[in-house]
C-alpha cells in the first residue's frame, strides 16, 4: 500500500514552519516592496529566530550542524517557506548547497560548518551569457600554475551574491576536453581579483540580488578545488537538481497554494449580481483546476524526493525535470487565474496578487527552462523505450 499520510512529527513540522512564515515573514513583504530591500537588523532577527527553531540548513546532516531532514521532509519545509518572498526565504532558511558535502574534512570544517551555522553565506556561480540552462557551456576557466590555479572569467545572475562570503564557481580546467572537463572551486569573496559587479533589477523578486562576478587572475590554492578535478559538472548538476526540486518545485507549490487561498477567499466575499462570485461556475472551474494541479504537482514532488531518499539517482534526475516543468507551469496558471478572479484589483501595482504574479513568471526560466527540462524527460523516454517510471518499473 502506498501511504501518503504524514507522520505526527511531520505534521507538527509543517504547522510550525507555516506559523513562522505567516507571523514573522509575510508581514515584512509590504515594506520590502516599498523600500526595495530588507533592513540588515530585520534580516538578522529573522535568521536568529529561524535558527533557534531549527529551520536553518535543514538539508545538511546533523554531524555538520544541519537539521538532518530527509529529502521528503525538506520539501515539506520548502513548500511552506515558498509562501514568502524570495529574500525572506534566503534570510530565514539558508538551504546550504549540498555540493560542499563532496569536500574533504578540512574543506567541510572551513566552509561547510560555518555556512551551516549561518556564520558565512554561499552562492553558486554557474550562469554565464553563453551558459544558462546549458551548465556545460561555460567559458570561465582555471589554469594550473604550480600547485595553484589561476581563475579568469565572468558569471552573472548570481543570486544573493551581494551578501555571500564565498562562491561555488564552475570553470573549465582542460580546454581541449571541453565541454565535459569542468571543475568546481570554492572562491572567497575577499580573494584578490574577485569583483562583485552590478545588481540586475528583475521584474519580480523585489529585494533579492542577482549580481555579476568578475574573476581576474584569481590565484586559488589547491584546497579550493571541490570534489576533484573534472568533477565540477557532476557536482553542478547534482546541486542544481536538488535546488530545482526544493527552490523551484516545492516553493512554486507553496506560492500556488497561497494564491489559491487568496482567490478562494475573495471569491466567497466579492459579490456581483447579488451573490458571491464563487457561486458562478466559471469562477468555480478556475478554483477547481488550480486545486487539482497543485495537488498533482505536490504528489510528483514527493515522489521525486522519495527517490532521492531511496538513493535512486537515475530515477530522481528524470523526476526532478518533471517536477521543475509541472510545478513552475502550475504556478504560472494559478497566478493567472488568481489575477482573473480578482479582476482589476488583481492587476493593481503593489497589491499582493500582482506582485506574486510577477514573482511567478521567473519559475519557468531559472534553473533550466521548461523547454530544456522537457528535453531531459524526452531523453529518458528514448533511452528506456517506455514511459519514465511506468507502474512496476
Amino acid at each position: 500500500m502506498v501511504d501518503f499520510r504524514l507522520s505526527s512529527e511531520q505534521k507538527m513540522l509543517v504547522e510550525t514552519v507555516r506559523k513562522f512564515v505567516y507571523q514573522e515573514l509575510l508581514p515584512l513583504e509590504d515594506g520590502i516592496e516599498e523600500t526595495g530591500g530588507l533592513a540588515p537588523e530585520l534580516a538578522r532577527q529573522i535568521f536568529e529566530k529561524s535558527r533557534d527553531l531549527g529551520f536553518y540548513a535543514t538539508n545538511i546532516p546533523e554531524e555538520y550542524g544541519g537539521g538532518g531532514l530527509s529529502a521528503v521532509e525538506t520539501m515539506l519545509v520548502e513548500e511552506q517557506f515558498g509562501h514568502a518572498k524570495d529574500i525572506l526565504i534566503r534570510r530565514a532558511f539558508g538551504n546550504v548547497y549540498e555540493s560542499l558535502l563532496a569536500g574533504t574534512q578540512e574543506q567541510k570544517q572551513r566552509w561547510l560548518v560555518p555556512a551551516t551555522a549561518g556564520e558565512r553565506t554561499c552562492s553558486i556561480a554557474i550562469t554565464e551569457p553563453g551558459a544558462g540552462s546549458d551548465a556545460a557551456g561555460i567559458s570561465t576557466h582555471a589554469e594550473r600554475d604550480g600547485d595553484d590555479w589561476i581563475l579568469n572569467g565572468y558569471k552573472y545572475f548570481v543570486s544573493d551574491g551581494v551578501y555571500s562570503d564565498f562562491f561555488l564557481v564552475s570553470a573549465v580546467t582542460s580546454p581541449q576536453n571541453r565541454p565535459r572537463h569542468i571543475s568546481m572551486f570554492i572562491v572567497d569573496k575577499d580573494q584578490p581579483g574577485v569583483t562583485v559587479g552590478a545588481d540586475t533589477t528583475m521584474m519580480g523578486l523585489t529585494g533579492s540580488t542577482h549580481v555579476e562576478l568578475f574573476f581576474d587572475n584569481v590565484r586559488l590554492a589547491p584546497d579550493t578545488l571541490l570534489g576533484g578535478e573534472g568533477q565540477g559538472l557532476r557536482l553542478a548538476l547534482t546541486t542544481l537538481g536538488r535546488v530545482r526540486l526544493a527552490q523551484v518545485g516545492a516553493r512554486a507549490i507553496g506560492k500556488a497554494c497561497r494564491l489559491l487561498t487568496l482567490a478562494n477567499d475573495y471569491a466567497q466575499q466579492r459579490e456581483q449580481f447579488g451573490q458571491p462570485i464563487g457561486n458562478f461556475q466559471m469562477i468555480q472551474a478556475m478554483l477547481a483546476d488550480s486545486a487539482i494541479e497543485i495537488n498533482r504537482s505536490r504528489l510528483l514532488l514527493w515522489r521525486a524526493a522519495a527517490a532521492i531518499d531511496d538513493g535512486d539517482e537515475t530515477g530522481w534526475r528524470n523526476l526532478i525535470s518533471m517536477v521543475k516543468v509541472d510545478a513552475a507551469e502550475t504556478l504560472g496558471r494559478v497566478a493567472d487565474r488568481t489575477v482573473q478572479v480578482f479582476g482589476g484589483i488583481g492587476y493593481t501595482h503593489g497589491f499582493v496578487v500582482e506582485r506574486l504574479y510577477r514573482d511567478a513568471r521567473i519559475y519557468r526560466i531559472f534553473d533550466g527552462t521548461s523547454e530544456i527540462h522537457r528535453t531531459v524527460v524526452a531523453g529518458g523516454l528514448r533511452r528506456t523505450g517506455a514511459p519514465v517510471y511506468d507502474i512496476g518499473a
